[in-house]
């Protein structure tokens, strides 16, 4: 094992002391006002000091944990999220599955409460502690653990007396409990912190997507913010009351933060020393057996672990997973990958996962990555999605979403806690179009030389009759209608400087697909002339502009006398 900062602490007699003292120090700091429930979660009314931290067991029934210490070297960490990197020392990593399960928990923590500020890091430490994370990965797709993982039976002899809370539902023991799974919880303390995390319908212990959810909300149960230490320090001590338990969980939890990486399910190094050491000689042999290794101390006591036997031909080896099976991928019949920005790919990602022989793999989780230069998303916001092969041995990608960054971009596809041959599909992001272009007003567009134009000029773009919102357009005073060279005489627009300009681009239309382009002007020129707007994909309206003279008023008719009346003749 890599060097470790110190020697293996183990929970004995002491420890609990020790942890007593703690546990009432840190009560003491407790502000009052809050009360706790049977199962230990937060109610209302007032909270003496010493219900600061619930009187349960913890999570775990405080069951026994690793002991083994982070080796001094920092782990190197990933240089983006999905990539794997190579490391000899697989105590640093993180099997994939169990890593996406912690990482999946704490994004949900951070909208059901963002207050408690829980890192994935944590959970990972605890992880290691509690499992050896899930025994090293081994875990099938959906991340459920190859095979339980037990705790010992909590039967007095050495740890808590805990009898049997669900009738063996959980930990197959109907006389005791046992602690269960990748987080090691206790039966009943499950029963009310069980979540559903990878959203099929069940909670169980066992898989390491619901066991981190549950354990994520079981430390942030309470109001207390894990970014301060002493908040910290009352959520690990909830989850296993051991002062030795805190000290070895956050040595874990720095050294995960310093950056951890990727490795394949199923590779992880179970950890070795285990804090009960010295227990349970006495138990009952016809007990269920804890899934933990028994450490064994050689040579009258040391510390040192005992070396590992070499393998045998008869030798039980751990079971094949799906994913051990996969030799490389394959394209499923996915289209040409091309959409507008804006807008939702029409195709979706298809991959097959086969054996060597060509055999497909059904239930094995391929990740799916965007790569490249590009907002373009799944459905979702996310760039990365993971689904499980279906019964042919399939996978296919949520739908990409575009975003408006146009050009070429990647998705690349491998098996989710293996390195094997992968596949990579290119993709396209096109210009928003338009098709169409028409004026919003038929008013005759007119203006006197040197005057400017009342009324503004506004069109409408659409594509195949739907409206083209965000659709670049370009407007230009062209000499004629079969010239389209920017005109150097006659109706012109300002820029910023007030300077006449006669093309403007980087024009958008709305979101109800329309352009209105700013104050035309007039010079001294007099006639017909033509503004022509064209927008990507084609659309072209050109626009005809009026400039004349004021009508001479035509002059009044001038006043006349009334003609002289003859007088009448007499008679």
């Amino acid at each position: 094992m890599a060097a470790q900062f110190g020697g293996r602490l183990r929970k004995g007699a002491a420890t609990t002391a020790v942890a007593a003292a703690a546990v009432a120090a840190l009560s003491a700091s407790q502000a009052p006002g809050v009360t706790v429930d049977d199962s230990g979660r937060q109610a209302g009314g007032a909270r003496s000091a010493s219900e600061a931290i619930p009187e349960d067991s913890g999570a775990t029934g405080n069951s026994p944990y690793y002991t083994d210490l982070p080796p001094l070297s920092s782990p190197n960490p990933s240089s983006s999220a999905g990539t794997s990197v190579s490391q000899s020392d697989a105590e640093a990593g993180i099997p994939a599955t169990v890593l996406d399960a912690y990482k999946k928990a704490e994004s949900a923590m951070r909208e059901a409460k963002p207050g408690c500020n829980l890192p994935w890091e944590l959970l990972a430490a605890i992880g290691n502690v509690e499992s050896g994370q899930a025994r090293g990965g081994r875990v099938d797709a959906n991340g459920t653990t190859l095979t339980p993982i037990l705790g010992p039976q909590l039967d007095g002899n050495g740890f808590a007396l805990i009898k049997d809370t669900d009738n063996g539902s959980y930990d197959g023991n109907s006389t005791y409990d046992q602690a269960v799974g990748p987080m090691q919880f206790i039966p009943s303390t499950w029963r009310w912190a069980g979540r559903d995390g990878n959203d099929d319908g069940e909670k169980d212990p066992n898989n390491v997507y619901d066991a981190a959810l549950a354990a994520a909300h079981y430390l942030c149960r309470y109001d207390w913010d894990l970014s301060t230490q002493a908040d910290l320090d009352r959520a690990i001590l909830s989850y296993n009351n051991s002062q030795d338990y805190l000290n070895t969980v956050l040595r874990w939890l720095e050294y995960y933060r310093k950056g951890t990486h990727e490795i394949p399910d199923g590779t992880g190094t179970i950890p070795s020393g285990r804090s009960d050491d010295d227990a349970g000689a006495s138990r009952d042999p016809s007990s269920p057996p804890s899934d933990k290794p028994r450490h064994h101390k050689p040579g009258g006591g040391s510390d040192s672990p005992s070396p590992k036997p070499p393998s045998s031909p008869g030798t039980p080896q751990a079971p094949q997973t799906p994913t051990d099976t996969v030799d490389h991928l394959e394209d499923a019949g996915t289209a040409k990958l091309t959409a507008t920005a804006g807008d939702t790919f029409a195709k979706k990602i298809s991959t097959r996962a086969e054996t060597k022989a060509g055999r497909t793999v059904a239930k094995v989780r391929l990740r799916f990555t965007i790569v490249g230069d590009t907002d373009t998303t799944f459905a979702g916001g996310e760039s990365v999605a993971t689904v499980v092969t279906n019964s042919s041995g399939v996978a296919v990608a949520p739908a990409l979403q575009a975003g408006e960054k146009t050009g070429d971009f990647t998705v690349r596809v491998s098996v989710a806690g293996r390195t094997v041959k992968g596949v990579d599909y290119a993709a396209t992001v096109t210009e928003r179009v338009a098709d169409a272009l028409a004026r919003t007003s038929e008013t005759a567009l007119t203006c006197t030389p040197g005057g400017e134009f009342a009324d503004l000029v506004e069109v409408k773009a659409t594509y195949q009759g739907a409206v083209a919102d965000k659709v670049a357009a370009t407007a230009t005073l062209i000499k004629s209608a079969d010239d389209a060279t920017e005109n150097d005489k006659g109706p012109y627009f300002k820029d910023a400087d007030g300077k006449a300009a006669r093309t403007l681009t980087g024009l958008v239309t709305d979101a109800n697909g329309l352009l209105k382009l700013p104050k035309l002007y007039a010079d001294d020129t007099t006639g017909t002339f033509l503004l022509r707007i064209t927008t990507a994909g084609g659309a072209t309206l050109t626009v005809e502009l009026t400039v004349a003279a004021a009508p001479t008023p035509s002059p009044s008719p001038s006043a006349s006398s009334s003609p002289s009346t003859s007088p009448s003749p007499t008679a």
